[in-house]
Parts: structure tokens; sequence; C-alpha cells
């Protein structure tokens, strides 16, 4: 099958590479290079590192609202355009234009999280499960008919990192069931449910800055969504404190502390009152550090009387 591929961040190479490995790759669209790091020179995204390193050939339209801006795709006469976090809205010029249309990887259990940014808000939502949904895309955002659907528990420890990684390998894995059954003309798109709709919206950084009266259940989960980006983080002495590992307390300490306060530090970390429960702190770093354990932080730093805020 002769495929068009279309992607830009790392979640995006799992199914990527699956697909090259059963499948010719005619042509890849990805963003176009962005600023990026300290000194916010332009950089490729990965899904473009990919491409030029195996010789396909790539595009870079800012959109895909023009026939200019197609041509390219159009060019490559794809059977199939299968699309993992591209990040440009497809225009139905595009949807109708390989002859077995579009399919997306989606990083949810549709209908639930639709947009943006499902694993981050499944996470902070307190979801017991995530998944991939493979579906036939349409001109809604997230709504089209879904082929396949495939579960992944969200462990009490796991960060969006880790669920990352995990549904871009699982995406990869069902992509491939799909387009087998495709080719074999068995592959049949069941329509979304109408009940159960929720949206993704995109984090903004606003969101990583810690509540301290919030519970400790809530912090945790924000700590673990915004993991590796943006990080949570709190104020310190009036600098940032970014916490990328915490864990809220078995039991409630019996010291008491009005929300933020420092209430004991050991070997496990720092333990910090909440609204309601605890939290322990286990992995931060101050500005322009490295991250370090929370015990060695407050080794370092004089954390009596301390209300993070």
């Amino acid at each position: 099958m002769r495929i068009a591929f279309a992607g830009t961040p790392g979640f995006a190479l799992p199914p990527l590479r699956a697909l090259a490995a059963r499948h010719a790759i005619v042509g890849v669209l990805t963003q176009p290079d962005r600023p990026a790091g300290r000194g916010r020179s332009l950089a490729a995204s990965p899904v473009k590192l990919e491409a030029l390193s195996r010789g396909w050939p790539v595009a870079q339209p800012a959109s895909l609202k023009s026939a200019a801006d197609r041509a390219p795709l159009a060019a490559w006469q794809p059977d199939l355009l299968v699309v993992v976090a591209y990040g440009l809205i497809l225009p139905q010029a595009v949807l109708d234009l390989p002859r077995l249309g579009c399919i997306n990887v989606h990083a949810s259990l549709l209908p639930r999280w639709r947009g943006a940014a499902p694993i981050q808000r499944a996470i902070l939502a307190g979801d017991a499960e995530s998944g991939v949904a493979i579906m036939r895309m349409e001109a809604g955002l997230d709504t089209g008919p879904v082929y396949a659907m495939r579960k992944v528990a969200i462990g009490p420890r796991m960060t969006a990192g880790e669920l990352h990684d995990r549904l871009a390998d699982e995406g990869a894995a069902t992509l491939l069931d799909v387009l087998a059954g495709l080719e074999a003309g068995t592959a049949r798109a069941t329509p979304q449910p109408a009940t159960g709709v929720t949206r993704a919206a995109k984090i903004d950084k606003s969101e990583a800055r810690i509540d301290w009266r919030k519970s400790a259940a809530e912090i945790d989960r924000q700590v673990r969504a915004f993991n590796p980006w943006p990080i949570a983080e709190t104020r310190f002495k009036g600098e940032q404190l970014r916490v990328l590992r915490a864990h809220p307390a078995e039991a409630a300490s019996a010291a008491s502390g009005a929300p933020g306060s420092v209430l004991g530090v050991d070997a496990g970390g720092v333990a910090v009152a909440c609204g309601e429960g605890v939290l322990t702190l286990e992995t931060v770093q101050r500005p322009g550090r490295r991250p370090v354990s929370a015990f060695d932080f407050a080794l370092a730093a004089s954390l009596e009387g301390v209300v993070f805020g």
C-alpha cells in the first residue's frame, strides 16, 4: 500500500516506523521548523529527521488550505494518508485526496478526550485507563468513526511521559492491525457514541502552578500529568521550584499546618501540607540546576517554617 504520513512530534515515530516496515512511505508531511532551545535556532521535528534519514520526500506547509500547499501530497498519489499528532487541521480537499481516505491515531478512548492534550487530561481527571483509537478522519475534530481501540491502564505512579510512550507503541501495533483489515476489505469503522464526549484542551503553562489548597491526590495528578512538560511548580523563597516527582502520603501526618507548609523531612522526601492530606515531594529542581532528590534539596536549603506558595 502507498502511504503518505503526516506527523510532527516523537509520539508519531513508533507508528511511522511500524508502517515503514510493511508498507511503502511515499512522502511525509510535518510542521515547519520551529525555534527551539536557549538559542532559539530553527529545529526540525522528530518526524522530519526520521524522514530525511530514510530518504523520504518531505513537505512542510504552514497550512493545507490552498492547492499549492496540497500539491506535494497530490503528487505522491497515496492510497492512504496516516495522521499522527500532525498539528494542522485537514480540510475536506485533503480528506478526499487519498483513494482510501485518511486515518488518525489518537491517544484516547474516543469519544473521551477529543482534542490536543488527551494524555495529560486523562491523568489530571484521575482516569483509571486511557488508550488509543484508530479512526477514519472527517471534518470534525476527532469525531470520525473508529476502526479499533486498545486500552492501557493508568498506574498510580504513571507520568504523562510514561503513558505517552506506552500509547505510541500501542498505537503503532493497532494501526498495523487496522491496515491489514483495510487491505483485506474486512475493516469496519463504528460511529462514535453521542454520549461520553469530553474535550482535551491544549495545556497552558499557567496550569502547572501548584495550588496547595487542593488535595494531595489532585496535586499528585498535576505533577504526573505535567511531567515531562511543562512541569508542576511552586514558589520557594521567591524563586521557582519545579516538582518532578511526588506522591500522596499513605497516612496523614500527625503534624498539621497551613496548605504549603513543610511538615517534615526524611530520606523519603519532604512532606507538605495540602488542603486535604499530605504530599511527599520526591524530586525537585531549582532554576539553572539539575533535578535532585527532595531530601538532598532539604539538606542544602533551610526549610524550617517554610510555606511553599
